[in-house]
C-alpha cells in the first residue's frame, strides 16, 4: 500500500504491538481456548503486514490458509479438551520455565545480535531473482514460486517456525 511515511510507520508500530502482545498472550494465558484466539490475532497481524509489504497473494494466503484453516482447527480440538485439568496444581513458575526462558532469551538475543550483521543481499540466491524475473515467464504462478522462493522466503520459514512450535505444544497438552 502506498501510504504517507506517518500513517504507515504508525500502523507498522500498532501491528508490531499487535504481534507481540498476541503472541505474549499465547504463550502466557493458562486457558488453551484464549491462547488459540490470541494466535488467530498473531496470525491476522502477520497478514496485515504482508498487505502493508503490497504482497496481497501472501496475506490472502496467510489469511486463509493459517486464520482460517489451522486456527479454526486448533480451537476446535482445544474445545473438546477437559478444560478443568489446566487449573489443577497450576504453578505460576517452575525450574523447567526458567531453563527454557534462560535458552529462549540467549537464542533471541544471538538472533538480534546476528540478522543485522548478515549481508542479506549477498546471497547468490537473491540477487539471482532479479536476473531471473526480468525473463519473459510463461505464467503468474511461476512468478509467485519464484517470489515465494527468494523475496518472501524468510517470512514463510518463520511462519514455519511458529506452526513448529504450536504442534510440539499440542502433542505436549495431548500427552497430559
Amino acid at each position: 500500500m502506498d501510504l504517507p511515511g506517518p500513517i504507515h510507520d504508525f500502523l507498522l508500530v500498532f501491528l508490531g504491538s499487535g504481534l507481540i502482545l498476541g503472541s505474549l498472550a499465547v504463550v502466557l494465558l493458562p486457558n488453551p481456548i484464549y491462547s488459540a484466539f490470541s494466535l488467530g490475532l498473531v496470525l491476522f497481524c502477520i497478514s496485515l503486514f504482508y498487505i502493508l509489504s503490497n504482497s496481497y497473494f501472501v496475506a490472502a494466503a496467510q489469511l486463509l490458509i493459517y486464520v482460517g484453516a489451522i486456527n479454526v482447527l486448533i480451537i476446535f480440538a482445544a474445545m473438546f479438551m477437559n478444560g478443568s485439568e489446566y487449573y489443577k496444581d497450576f504453578q505460576l513458575w517452575t525450574i523447567g520455565d526458567g531453563i527454557t526462558a534462560t535458552v529462549c532469551t540467549s537464542l533471541f538475543i544471538s538472533l538480534i545480535t546476528t540478522i543485522p550483521d548478515t549481508s542479506w543481499y549477498g546471497i547468490v540466491w537473491t540477487t539471482k531473482s532479479n536476473q531471473i524475473l526480468e525473463q519473459d515467464l510463461i505464467s503468474n504462478s511461476q512468478q509467485i514460486g519464484i517470489h515465494l522462493s527468494t523475496d518472501f522466503f524468510l517470512p514463510f520459514e518463520l511462519i514455519s517456525i511458529i506452526l513448529l512450535v504450536a504442534l510440539i505444544g499440542a502433542i505436549a497438552i495431548a500427552r497430559q
